[in-house]
């Protein structure tokens, strides 16, 4: 796997930005998460006038091996289904793409499906908010299934982070530096979910959930599987979960945070074990956007198991996200609090394609036109009164 060259803030930077924010015409504090969600633009950007330049959304699509043991009440032709009703704008992320003029790529990373030419571009075509084809770049017809072995080989695991860094490098040169994900991939909490344990200190149970429907049976026998599976990898590849590792001991959570960062390799070997090609392809895109210095907008739980991911390969990358969403599957808001993030938005939603992100992003941006455009006290003529 290549490198990433992710750039630590400047947290020296801090004092300048805060004091901007203090000094527009409002009560301290008034605005509430739009001056965090400012702030922490400014400092991504290094700039006092942070501003949000055509955002893009990136959507990955994929299929799992472990699908077949009965974890999704989902049938595996709804991933290429649901990929073909994204091309001609009739998925969830089509309309919020549409309204909010965000630029949609739908990217085919390991659908087990092949699409007839008249739904694939591979010119990497964008901005056509109704009909958008599919791009292809299939690695598999989904991944092997990990209650048996690794999900994918070490090539393919390298192969879709580079197609993760492709597809961002598209982004940012057409003038994106915002970027928001989403995947499609049915079964794809399982894998979640497992990341999740490995990855902080939450037990099993706790983290797997419904999915896209299961009944108390089905989450029980989800978890089952997912149990064996992880003692199969615990037994194959020797890990020790008792023993945490702090990649850097300068880099600390908060006293509420179940964190658990392991070695790099460590996390590797997790992340190749279970994980599916389209979530290891937004691993990648958001690396590659933390290390061009581009605002990351995470979606729902799978894109937060992602982000996750991320983190355990290089930890800065996570200074560049912000949390648009928190998800109705089960877990989700144990995840984000272990990560010690507050989401933009809690909906309820649970739709997954990024919808939760894209849904948090006129907010985003109301943050930064609030830094930007909002006067100050003394431009003002009014008294500060603190």
């Amino acid at each position: 796997m290549r490198n990433f060259n992710i750039s630590p803030l400047d947290k020296d930077f801090t004092s300048e930005i805060q004091n901007k924010i203090d000094n527009l015409n409002k009560p301290k504090g008034a605005l509430g998460m739009l001056e965090n969600i400012a702030l922490q633009i400014g400092l991504i950007q290094h700039s006092l006038n942070p501003c949000l330049f055509k955002p893009h959304h990136i959507l990955f699509g994929a299929d799992h091996g472990i699908e077949k043991e009965g974890v999704s009440v989902s049938p595996r032709e709804i991933t290429w289904q649901q990929m073909k009703n994204f091309t001609i704008g009739g998925g969830g992320v089509n309309l919020f793409c549409r309204q909010h003029k965000v630029h949609l790529y739908i990217v085919d990373v390991g659908v087990d499906y092949d699409f007839p030419e008249e739904f694939i571009d591979d010119q990497l075509h964008t901005n056509q908010y109704v009909h958008c084809p599919i791009i292809n770049r299939k690695i598999d017809y989904g991944t092997r299934n990990f209650l048996y072995e690794y999900a994918m080989t070490e090539q393919q695991f390298d192969r879709a982070i580079e197609v993760g860094v492709e597809m961002t490098d598209k982004c940012k040169n057409k003038g994106c530096n915002v970027l928001s994900l989403g995947e499609m991939g049915i079964a794809n909490t399982s894998p979640s979910s497992i990341w999740m344990y490995f990855f902080q200190n939450i037990p099993l149970d706790k983290c797997v959930g419904a999915g896209a429907g299961l009944d108390n049976k089905g989450v029980e026998h989800k978890f089952q599987i997912l149990k064996k599976a992880v003692d199969c990898f615990v037994q194959h590849v020797g890990i020790d979960t008792s023993t945490p590792f702090i990649a850097d001991p300068q880099w600390t959570l908060s006293d509420q945070s179940m964190i658990r960062p392991y070695f790099p390799e460590y996390a590797r070997e997790i992340i190749r074990w279970f994980g599916g090609f389209e979530m290891v392809a937004a691993v990648g895109a958001m690396m590659r956007a933390a290390e061009l210095g581009m605002i990351i907008i995470i979606d729902g739980f799978i894109m937060t198991a992602c982000a996750l991911a991320a983190f355990q390969l290089n930890y800065h990358c996570i200074d560049y996200m912000i949390f648009g969403h928190q998800g109705d599957e089960t877990g989700h808001a144990l995840m984000l609090r272990a990560l010690g993030v507050k989401p933009v938005l809690n909906l309820g939603m649970r739709l997954g394609e990024g919808t939760g992100a894209l849904c948090a992003l006129p907010v985003i941006q109301s943050a930064v036109n609030m830094i930007n455009e909002m006067d100050n006290f003394s431009h003002a003529g009014i008294t500060k009164y603190f």
